[in-house]
């Protein structure tokens, strides 16, 4: 029998248009879409729906955009598979989608977690404005000779490895001027191309000092109770049980690296077989492939 595990996915997988068909076609849909912008301020659906994609590309705007959007595809797959969402035995998100995997499971409810990601994403967003800086995916080379890669380019900058997504595809990130560096360098030491990712600054660094510390005082405030189901943390490819130290590992994630392919290759060991990647986009879909292309993932359209 298959085991069944849905997985978030994280910043810049926003698209305009996103949820609108979701949002028409389920009333359930429209009323979280209401009920985030009394959280947050502003109309969320319209932003989604119709841009423009300037504004919910800044991170302050994507992030919780991305979460309920994530959250509506839940709602529809609800709706047309409600067996498969009963069946779901574990969950993970990647970076901010850790937060969507949190609320599926029970750890917080949607308006805390909403307002959580909410002030993630204005403190993320303005400590890359203090401090120039990028992140870059690195294509074609393993761990070791990516973190050569960085100590080459750093020259007394910030640039460290902050997601490990799948065998061969490593994103670094850092101050801009090495994160240059980096990318022009990378053929030299054997990776097929080194593409700029295009966020506001560099994610998983100490760069993003003090956002976790801004962080730290909001998760303070919330409510959090044990998951229903594992969620797999991103700083450590495990779940955790203890609300109090989900607390600090959703700090902690803030400025170290997304394990990603440890998460899933997790999954895997546990026996999970069956994978929905439930929010826009398909990139999760795409790097569990070529974690093991064995494993069916199905995307939950948008």
């Amino acid at each position: 029998m298959s085991r069944i595990a849905f997985l978030f996915p994280g910043q810049g997988a926003q698209t305009v248009g996103m949820g609108k068909r979701l949002a028409e076609s389920l009333p359930s849909v429209r009323q979280l879409y209401d009920r985030a912008a009394e959280v947050l301020g502003y109309d969320l659906a319209k932003l989604c729906f119709e841009g423009p994609a300037e504004e919910l590309d800044s991170t302050v705007y994507s992030q919780p955009a991305i979460f309920v959007t994530s959250l509506a595809a839940l709602e529809w797959l609800r709706e047309e598979s409600p067996e498969v969402v009963l069946a779901c035995e574990a969950t993970a998100g990647l970076s901010l989608g850790e937060y969507t995997a949190n609320v599926f499971a029970g750890v917080m409810e949607f308006e805390d977690g909403l307002a959580l990601v909410q002030r993630r994403g204005a403190a993320m967003q303005e400590a890359a404005d203090a401090t120039p800086s990028g992140m870059v995916s690195v294509l074609g080379l393993e761990q070791v000779e990516v973190a050569a890669l960085c100590e080459k380019a750093r020259q007394g900058e910030i640039l460290e490895i902050a997601n490990l997504l799948c065998p061969a595809t490593i994103v670094i990130s850092g101050s801009q001027g090495a994160c240059e560096r980096a990318a022009e360098m990378a053929q030299s030491f054997g990776a097929m191309k080194a593409v700029p990712v295009a966020v506001a600054g560099a994610f998983h660094t100490k760069i993003m000092r003090p956002a976790d510390q801004r962080c730290a005082e909001a998760l303070a405030d919330v409510p959090m109770r044990k998951p229903r189901i594992p969620v797999v943390a991103n700083i450590d490819a495990r779940p955790h049980d203890d609300p109090e130290e989900i607390r600090k590992i959703l700090v902690r994630q803030i400025l170290q690296p997304v394990r990603w392919e440890d998460s899933m290759r997790y999954l895997l060991q546990q026996g999970f077989d069956q994978f929905y990647e439930v929010g826009p986009g398909r990139v999760l879909r795409g790097l569990l492939r070529r974690i093991d292309r064995r494993v069916a993932c199905q995307s939950v359209d948008v």
